[in-house]
C-alpha cells in the first residue's frame, strides 16, 4: 500500500492492561528499557528529559503529552534538538479489544504508534531507518509490557492494524466540516450509496451488494487534532466495522507553521487469518476512499495541482 512518506506507523497487540501500557509509556524513563539507544541522561521538567537518540550524533531533547478521550488511552511524544522546538510529533493510541468489538472476551490491549517527520529538517537516515528501528522497538515494548505479566513468550491478539495515510492541501476546518456530513459520504465513499435519511450523526446506506448499513460516526478533538471515528454496522447480520480517522494539521504534524493542510490517517482492524464478509474487506477500499477525499477537498479550496502530485506532502511544490 502506497502511502504518505513523510509518516509511519507501527502497532503491537500487548498481552497487558490499557491502564498498565498507559502507565509505562506516559514515562519517558521507561524509554532506556525497550528503545534501541534512546537514553534519558537529564531531567529537564516534569515531561521531558535530553538523552540520546538511535538516529542522532547529538543530544535530543524528548517532551511526552497526555491525550484525553473517553474511549481510549493515548500519548505524545515530541523531539527536537533544542528544548521546547519540536519538530517530530508521534501520537501513541492504545486501544481496548473491546473498543474494536464490542462485547469480546479478549484482553489485552492494541497499541498504535503513528511518526510524522518534518521532511524539511530531517536527515536521510531518519525515513531510511525508521521502519527498522520503530518495528523493533515496538516488538521490544511489547516484549518488556508481557515480560512483567509473566510471560515467557509473545502473545498472540485475534486483530491486527493497517493503515491508510494521505495528505490534503485543503484547510483542516473545510476537511472538518466536509467528512463530519454524512450526506457527503455519498460522494466519496464509492462502496457505499445514501439509502434513507441522515439523523443527526447517523444515517442508512447500501454496500456494493445492496445490504443495508448503518453508517454512525463520532467527531471529537484531541491534542491539537481531531478523531473523527466511523462505525459501519449490518443490522440483517449483527456485523460491525470501525475505523477512526486522525484528522492532524500538516503544520502540527511537521512542527512547520508554514505548512499548509492536513494529513488523514485511517487506522482499520482486521482479523488474523479471516477474511470479512461484509464491509470494507481490504485496505484498498480505504485508500480509494482517501483518495477520493483528497481530490475533492483540494478542488474545493481551489488547489487543483497538488492531486497529480501523489499522496504525499511536498514542502517545496505548495
Amino acid at each position: 500500500m502506497v502511502t504518505e512518506r513523510n509518516t509511519f506507523a507501527t502497532s503491537a497487540y500487548i498481552a497487558t492492561t490499557p491502564e498498565t501500557a498507559y502507565e509505562y509509556l506516559c514515562s519517558l524513563k521507561n524509554l532506556d528499557e525497550w528503545t534501541l539507544y534512546s537514553r534519558m541522561q537529564e531531567q529537564i521538567d516534569e515531561d521531558t528529559w535530553a538523552g540520546t537518540a538511535s538516529g542522532y550524533q547529538k543530544k535530543l531533547y524528548y517532551h511526552v503529552k497526555k491525550l484525553d478521550h473517553p474511549y481510549f488511552h493515548g500519548i505524545e511524544w515530541h523531539c527536537g534538538l533544542e528544548y521546547q522546538k519540536y519538530y517530530q510529533v508521534y501520537p501513541v493510541l492504545l486501544f481496548s479489544p473491546d473498543y474494536i468489538e464490542p462485547g469480546t472476551d479478549e484482553k489485552g490491549v492494541y497499541l498504535h504508534w503513528i511518526s510524522f517527520v518534518d521532511p524539511k529538517r530531517r536527515s536521510p537516515l531518519i525515513m531510511e531507518g525508521i521502519h527498522t528501528v520503530h518495528t523493533s522497538e515496538c516488538r521490544s515494548l511489547k516484549g518488556n509490557l508481557e515480560r512483567k505479566t509473566g510471560l515467557t513468550s509473545a502473545a498472540q491478539g485475534r486483530y491486527y492494524i493497517d493503515t491508510d495515510t494521505i495528505y490534503v492541501n485543503a484547510p483542516i476546518e473545510m476537511g472538518i466540516e466536509f467528512l463530519s456530513d454524512l450526506k457527503n459520504m455519498d460522494d466519496w465513499a464509492h462502496l457505499l450509496h445514501l439509502d434513507g435519511e441522515i439523523v443527526g450523526s447517523s444515517g442508512e446506506f447500501r454496500d456494493e451488494y445492496n445490504q443495508k448499513v448503518k453508517v454512525t460516526q463520532r467527531l471529537q478533538p484531541v491534542s491539537k487534532w481531531y478523531l473523527l471515528e466511523h462505525e459501519f454496522y449490518y443490522p440483517d447480520y449483527g456485523f460491525s466495522q470501525r475505523s477512526p480517522v486522525l484528522l492532524i494539521p500538516t503544520s502540527y504534524a511537521f512542527g512547520d507553521p508554514n505548512a499548509p493542510g492536513f494529513i488523514q490517517h485511517r487506522i482499520t482492524f482486521w482479523k488474523v487469518g479471516e477474511q470479512l464478509p461484509h464491509g470494507k474487506l481490504q485496505i484498498e477500499d480505504f485508500g480509494s476512499e482517501s483518495l477520493n477525499i483528497k481530490r475533492l477537498l483540494e478542488a474545493k479550496a481551489g488547489n487543483l495541482d497538488t492531486l497529480a502530485q501523489g499522496l504525499s506532502y511536498m514542502p517545496n511544490s505548495q
